[in-house]
Order: C-alpha cells, then sequence, then structure tokens
C-alpha cells in the first residue's frame, strides 16, 4: 500500500465552488479626453435655439479735405448678422437593474464620464473636420483653412521650426494673429529639441497638469479624444476668438426608468419598466459659426481666414 503521509489538499480538490474568484473593483482605461474645440473657442451663452451675432463687415474710411473750403466727404460702417444655431447631441445607455445590483462597482460614475467625452469627440469631428456636421454649422476649421490657401506642407524636420512660423505669419498676413495651436497626438515629440534662428526652444512642455504646453509662446493642445485625422492635418494655427460655440444648453444626464426605446421604425428595442431596467440619457445641444471680420490688413473676405494648417508632407 502506497504512503500518503506526503498528500496535500490542493485546490483541485475544492471543486469550482469553494475558491471564489476575485474581480477587480475599478475598470482599467485611460482618462476621458476634452474637447479642443470647447476648450480653445469663444464661448457664449444661447438662451433660444438660434442667435444672431454681429461681425464688422465695412469700416469707416477718412478723407483729406482739399484746401481751406473743401466739402468733408461721408463714410459709413456695417455688420452682418452670422445666425448660430443649437443643435442637440444626445445618448442613451440602458443597463439591466439585476446588474447594477450585482456589480461590484458603481457603473454610472464609469459611464458619465465617457458619454462626455464621447460629445466632445463628436464636437471636434463636426467643427475640425466636418466629420458629420450638422447642415447648420459652416465649413469646418481644417477644410476651411485649406480651402482658402492657409496651408503649409511639412518639409524636413530641421524644417518644422520654419513651416510654424510661415503659419503664423500667413495669419499675420491676412489681419490675424495667431494665438493658439491644435494638432495631432504625439506632434509635442516632434517639436521637443527644436530650436529658433537665436537657438532658443520654439516648444515648452507643459509642467503642470491641467495646463497646456506652449508653442512660440502660445497654448498647443493635443487633440487626443481620436477626432483629429492625421493624414489631413499635423498642427493647425489660428486666431481662436473668431471661432464662435454657442452653448444653448449644458451637458444634461437623467435617469429613465419608465421608458420605452425604439429604432426609427418605431420596433420596440426596450421597455425599460417591463423589462426591469434604468437607462441614462446625455443630452448637449450647441452651435458653432466661424467669423471673418473685416481687419485693417486685407479687407477682401475672400482672401483671409483666421486658421492655419500645416498639412503632412505626404499630401505633396
Amino acid at each position: 500500500m502506497a504512503s500518503e503521509v506526503n498528500d496535500i489538499i490542493s485546490s483541485g480538490d475544492l471543486g469550482g465552488g469553494l475558491i471564489p474568484t476575485e474581480y477587480a473593483t475599478q475598470i482599467i482605461q485611460d482618462a476621458p479626453k476634452s474637447s479642443v474645440l470647447l476648450t480653445r473657442a469663444r464661448q457664449i451663452p444661447m438662451s433660444t435655439r438660434t442667435r444672431t451675432q454681429p461681425v464688422l463687415d465695412s469700416k469707416p474710411m477718412a478723407y483729406w479735405v482739399g484746401g481751406d473750403t473743401g466739402l468733408k466727404q461721408t463714410t459709413k460702417q456695417a455688420w452682418s448678422g452670422l445666425t448660430i444655431t443649437a443643435e442637440e447631441l444626445a445618448a442613451i445607455v440602458p443597463i439591466p437593474e439585476a446588474v447594477i445590483d450585482d456589480s461590484a462597482i458603481p457603473l454610472w460614475p464609469e459611464v458619465m464620464p465617457r458619454l462626455a467625452a464621447a460629445i466632445g469627440y463628436k464636437v471636434d469631428q463636426a467643427g475640425l473636420f466636418g466629420v458629420d456636421k450638422p447642415a447648420s454649422f459652416p465649413t469646418a476649421i481644417i477644410p476651411g483653412a485649406i480651402a482658402a490657401g492657409n496651408v503649409v506642407t511639412e518639409s524636413t524636420a530641421k524644417d518644422l521650426a520654419k513651416n510654424v512660423a510661415e503659419m503664423g505669419q500667413q495669419l499675420a498676413e491676412e489681419g490675424y494673429a495667431a494665438n493658439g495651436f491644435a494638432s495631432s497626438p504625439g506632434f509635442n515629440w516632434r517639436l521637443v529639441g527644436l530650436r529658433n534662428a537665436n537657438g532658443s526652444p520654439i516648444y515648452a512642455p507643459s509642467l503642470a497638469e491641467g495646463n497646456p504646453a506652449t508653442l512660440y509662446g502660445y497654448g498647443l493642445n493635443e487633440v487626443t479624444n481620436g477626432a483629429w485625422d492625421s493624414s489631413v492635418a499635423s498642427l493647425l494655427a489660428a486666431d481662436w476668438t473668431n471661432f464662435v460655440v454657442g452653448i444653448r444648453q449644458d451637458i444634461t444626464y437623467k435617469l429613465l426608468d419608465q421608458a420605452v426605446i425604439t429604432d426609427d421604425d418605431g420596433k420596440v428595442i426596450l421597455n425599460l419598466a417591463q423589462q426591469d431596467s434604468v437607462a441614462m440619457r446625455v443630452t448637449f445641444r450647441v452651435g458653432f459659426q466661424i467669423a471673418n471680420p473685416i481687419n485693417d490688413v486685407q479687407p477682401d473676405k475672400t482672401k483671409r481666414y483666421p486658421a492655419s494648417v500645416l498639412a503632412p508632407a505626404t499630401q505633396g
């Protein structure tokens, strides 16, 4: 008979239910990214669905008076109306009540930041690149700048600092002043080590959380929420005061437990009350417009635009 003095109880002897499986009570995920358009553009409140924003369209002129009794000429100043229409972004997240009760973590605090990030993503897609934009939104910033001829194609890496300076020069020659940048993810690493003609760094990384890095002394926001299309642009320089975001209704959340969720054809997808579920609804109403006011440098509206784009070298 074989000796069993060295036998021990192993986990296999306990069956499937005696050792509980431990699950983490935290979800591994990246932090939701904010919207560069909602961060950089000028925000205005909207008390109704549409708002007309006056924009300077023509400016008064002065004239020399000939002689002691010469006639003084008349002049005028005029404004045009820029219409901003609030459009709605929304989403519904349904969860069965049993899932909420059995979850080891509170689910709604995990969902809410993701919904806010999803809204920022759609706003940046629509405003920067024109992806899925509402009809009331203007031509998006980057396609608009390219159409206006405000585009610099990347040269070699050693000339990247010059390329950025050329973008600023483009804006200055059209009467605008670059006061901030937005870029593709990882673009900051291409800027590290670049110097201007005096040997000074043109890029200063952010040393404090929440503060943007700076490029030529102006804020640089990397668009890391997934909305940036690196095949179209590497960097955007802009006079952000001319991009107007109208907030009709800030991001709001509402928990539903009696609603019926249907598709476009009226087919019931989920009956919350009958199927013991709850749903969180998020809504955000926002409008967007681009102002192109007359200025002293370039009076011709067709020859000015308040943004310049650095296109990747593969563009040509």
